[in-house]
């Protein structure tokens, strides 16, 4: 198991769609999920700027582990314009047990293939990342 989840292969369009957020603003979130038979991370779904937070939190799958990114706009007290990206590990708690252990095990090497991660969240279920838990971790 420990070989497995260590050689878990990072597929290119994953950390080129990660620069085209960071760099460009061209999406709002994107779903990672981990291909078990290609043993390796994969881009499930990337979400246009124009949607919302909700948006991006029902397309998470309710009882499957995904690795997500969300960049986050907000207006500070000094009443600037800001972004924070956010790196999601969404386990919850009715994935199946292999499941967590392979996202959990395989979390840091993909988190370290996409610089520019300014907030990382860990899920169990909705209300751990709920929109108000995101605007008190980006100030």
């Amino acid at each position: 198991m420990a070989n497995a989840a260590s050689g878990m292969a990072v597929n290119d369009d994953c950390k080129l769609k990660f620069l085209e957020l960071k760099a460009k603003r061209t999406h709002r979130f994107i779903v990672y999920k981990i291909d078990e038979k290609q043993k390796q991370v994969i881009v499930e779904k990337v979400g246009e700027p124009a949607l919302t937070y909700d948006d991006f939190a029902a397309s998470l799958p309710e009882n499957e582990c995904r690795y997500a990114i969300y960049d986050f706009d907000f207006v500070t007290s000094e009443n600037c314009q800001k972004s924070k990206i956010f790196f999601i590990s969404w386990s919850p708690d009715t994935a199946r047990v292999r499941s967590k252990m392979l996202y959990a095990s395989s979390k840091d090497r993909f988190r370290r293939e996409l610089d520019g991660i300014q907030v990382e969240l860990q899920a169990t279920d909705p209300t751990e990342m709920g929109l108000d838990v995101i605007r008190g971790r980006a100030n």
